[in-house]
């Protein structure tokens, strides 16, 4: 059976820790600080078992001939690509592109990890043996995985063992013949309240030393002795979806998360103590390509939605016809289709590796750059065209229940293309995607999910064509050079 929500939602009951303003969570698929969330995160299944959906959404597990999600796939040519790329469209159509750790990102970590086998069995083939079992047990049971790969901020300026508290990352600590036991922290398990697992490993340069810090593994999030201690909740705050459409429904949360001495069995363990492979994984597979490939595709879907906000407000003010107006709709309408031509271009440009097709990652690097820089832009628009009105709106829709200050706002809040009702749902609604608490983290997320700019732009040097741009140039020196006729030398001088 394809998994649908209420599967999903009911697995979530696993007496996992998590702690929300100084109190431990019960069960998330009820609390008011998640539940709309948990909510959404079913609603991910239920799309795609929805019998319309299946052959889009879904494809068959070759182990067991059952239906899971597209997110596990391994393309092996162009059409697979595109027909994953699409069902990856659609499940972010669901939420605007607002849910940036949707089951299919970590699942496109473990695919890209999978393509790359090689690279783990080179390195340990015990791990690889181990990576290659989960993966297929992840997607036969379609797990919503999380992962945390980020260190907890303190010195920066130091790697993680030289932490003024050697156990504030996660390392191991002890091993056995059963599994690694690991202690400390790490950042940010975005989505994690709603997931089923949890991969714990790192992105972070790690130096001779930080032996006990060169790990990945996997384990479920209801494993004792994990803890996810939540930031503020934008859910719980949202006054009501009219109030709040987008923080009320999709904030998919993120926390910080400690381990006091929790065991992972070998099965689970994909790195071990390895500085090498630490890194390897990430860019000697196609594992960083395939999960930003992801973060594109959902980036796409997001921008296109606030593009329509834009336009929008600018038609609900009536400055549409405005030649000022005009030229910015049409320059963010270029750089949201430049980052659609992206993808279709690094889809179409893409590469065999090991068997599968995979999306151009000179391409991925150019597309993580221009995200970065476009998605502000977009919300420094939203905010132009909005001036003023995106604030001068009624406190809540209680104003709308009271006779008193419903008049007045039939009398102010006024538009050409709408009534007073639409005017203020299209404010709040531009309010919460880029000026509340959960529109400024959304801000936060888009400009450094992917690393900071010295990090992206790297990467667009490290893997860009160079030695084929060079050549061109000394291709064109290589057809001209000083005349061998004397006589035509000294006419040049």
């Amino acid at each position: 059976m394809v998994k649908n929500g209420k599967t999903h939602i009911d697995s979530l009951r696993d007496g996992r820790s998590i702690y929300i303003d100084g109190r431990r969570v019960a069960d998330v698929t009820t609390d008011p600080a998640f539940a709309n969330a948990v909510a959404t995160a079913g609603s991910f299944y239920d799309f795609q078992a929805a019998p319309e959906n299946i052959e889009a959404m879904t494809f068959r597990s070759p182990k067991t001939g059952e239906q899971v999600s597209r997110g596990w796939q391994l393309p092996k040519n162009h059409r697979e690509l595109v027909e994953r790329r699409k069902a990856l469209e659609q499940w972010a159509g669901l939420t605007c592109g607002m849910i940036g750790r949707s089951p299919d990102h970590v699942a496109s970590t473990f695919a890209g990890f999978r393509m790359g086998l090689s690279a783990f069995r080179d390195h340990d083939p015990a791990r690889a043996d181990a990576l290659e079992g989960y993966y297929d047990y992840a997607r036969d049971k379609d797990l919503y995985l999380s992962y945390v790969i980020i260190n907890p901020q303190s010195d920066k300026a130091k790697t993680a063992s030289g932490q003024p508290d050697p156990h504030l990352v996660a390392s191991i600590v002890d091993e056995d013949s059963t599994g690694i036991t690991i202690r400390g922290a790490k950042m940010l398990a975005t989505s994690g309240v709603m997931a089923n697992e949890m991969m714990v490993s790192g992105f972070n340069a790690l130096q001779a030393g930080d032996e006990a810090y060169a790990f990945t593994a996997a384990l479920p999030i209801g494993e004792k002795g994990l803890t996810l201690m939540s930031r503020r909740s934008y859910e719980q705050s949202a006054t009501s979806t009219f109030d709040y459409p987008l923080s009320s429904r999709f904030d998919e949360n993120d926390a910080v998360v400690h381990f006091d001495d929790v065991k992972i069995p070998w099965d689970r363990v994909f790195v071990h103590k390895d500085l090498k492979m630490a890194q390897a994984q990430w860019h000697d597979t196609r594992a960083h390509v395939f999960q930003n490939y992801q973060c594109i595709i959902r980036l796409m879907v997001k921008v296109k939605f606030l593009l329509g906000l834009a336009r929008k407000i600018a038609e609900l003010n009536n400055i549409i016809n405005y030649p000022q107006v005009r030229e910015t709709l049409g320059l963010l309408a270029a750089k949201v289709n430049n980052i659609e031509a992206l993808i279709i271009a690094m889809e179409a440009s893409g590469e065999y590796f090991n068997g599968y097709y995979v999306p151009n990652r000179t391409i991925l690097c150019t597309a993580q750059v221009i995200a970065q820089t476009t998605y502000p832009e977009i919300v420094e628009a939203i905010r132009t065209l909005s001036g003023g009105g995106m604030i001068m709106v009624p406190s809540s829709i209680a104003d709308f229940e009271t006779p008193e200050t419903r008049a007045i706002i039939e009398k102010t809040q006024r538009s050409v293309v709408t009534d007073a009702v639409g005017r203020v749902k299209l404010m709040k609604l531009a309010w919460d995607a880029v000026g509340s608490e959960f529109g400024s983290r959304h801000l936060q997320y888009e400009m450094f999910y992917s690393g900071p700019t010295f990090v992206t732009r790297g990467n667009a040097f490290r893997f860009f064509d160079w030695d084929g741009v060079k050549g061109f140039v000394d291709e064109f020196q290589a057809s001209y050079g000083l005349p061998e006729n004397p006589s035509l030398l000294s006419a040049a001088e």
